[in-house]
């Protein structure tokens, strides 16, 4: 039986949310003496650091906090140090920009001592700042046509998946699969989970392990992110095509369509433009509608449908630009 949790944490400039999810460390109600807090500063130049040694001061409950450096800097490369230095049974990674439930850690660990090798939940977003406009942005993640079709992001049912969110491995799997690929800026998760499926393990998603994900609330960091994980998507097509699902090619599909069926009205040929853009539009202004009444409307409603054309056409350029690059 596993008994020992590991919980890797990688910041770079968290200061301002990394006390908040160090406060949920504390608030876990797996055992604290079987509990390992792994934090891994990516060289910030904010007081992140700092808070991560006072926490490792100030909580003497856990068995074991550790307050490493990632000189790379980069995502994969902090959670090689993690893989390199846990010492528990079970190393579970969580993002610095989150918050997670007090069961969490519980229920990873129920699922583990069931059988399972690796386990993860679903991650909602949530807001950074009570306002209007950042709770629409919110309605603009959140949803299944500015978001994802991915099961893993709100599905009710456990199941086994090809990739998740704040996932949990074993020790074994780590130590057969080996090592996150450094090169890999964004996709590392989506190629990792792929090593892990070749070598035979199945990973279990379960509802009840809830992790949360802060959005961005500035629509130009939304904009950027949603073009960068589209570019690194076009890059790891490359690198591991297994890797990459189908829905991760549909905004670029999207935007490909875009260029041939406005080269065909150039040409006379309208009338499949005019149905593309006719049923984009049904589509944003029926989740615009569906958004508003689960959630609340709000004036900025009226610019959503907008807001799903700007992030689909950002991610599916991010894509090109990746496929491009890559030859």
């Amino acid at each position: 039986m596993c008994k020992r949790l590991s919980i890797g944490i990688v910041a770079y400039n968290e200061e301002v949310f990394l006390p908040n999810l160090l406060d949920n460390m504390k608030a876990q109600k797996y055992p604290h003496e079987l509990i390992e807090i792994v934090l891994i500063d990516s060289c910030s130049t904010d007081g992140t650091k700092a808070v991560m040694e006072k926490f490792q001061i100030e909580n003497k409950d856990f068995y074991s906090i550790q307050v490493l450096d990632n000189p790379k800097k980069n995502q994969a490369a902090g959670w090689n140090v993690a893989i390199q230095n846990f010492t528990g049974d079970v190393l579970a990674r969580i993002d610095a920009h989150t918050k997670v439930t007090p069961e969490y850690s519980l229920n990873v660990m129920k699922d583990i001592n069931e059988g399972e090798m690796v386990v993860g939940g679903v991650r909602p977003a949530i807001i950074e700042k009570d306002t209007s406009w950042a709770n629409v942005l919110l309605q603009v993640e959140n949803s299944l046509f500015g978001s994802s079709i991915n099961s893993s992001r709100r599905s009710e049912e456990k199941a086994y998946v090809k990739t998740m969110f704040h996932a949990a491995y074993r020790r074994e799997v780590l130590e057969k699969v080996g090592l996150f690929n450094e090169k890999l800026l964004r996709t590392e998760d989506n190629e990792f989970h792929y090593r892990i499926r070749e070598a035979g393990y199945k990973l279990c998603y379960d509802p009840s392990i809830v992790s949360y994900q802060y959005a961005r609330s500035d629509f130009r960091r939304m904009i950027k992110q949603k073009y960068g994980n589209g570019y690194w998507i076009g890059l790891t097509l490359k690198v591991c095509p297994g890797c990459i699902s189908l829905y991760h090619l549909v905004p670029f599909a999207f935007v490909l369509a875009i260029v041939f069926t406005s080269i065909l009205s150039f040409l006379g040929i309208w009338q499949l433009s005019a149905l593309m853009w006719g049923l984009y539009g049904l589509f944003a202004v029926m989740n615009t509608i569906l958004s508003g009444i689960q959630n609340g409307f709000y004036l900025q409603h009226l610019i959503m449908p907008v807001l799903f054309l700007i992030l689909h056409v950002s991610y599916g350029i991010g894509t090109s630009a990746g496929i491009i690059k890559s030859m």
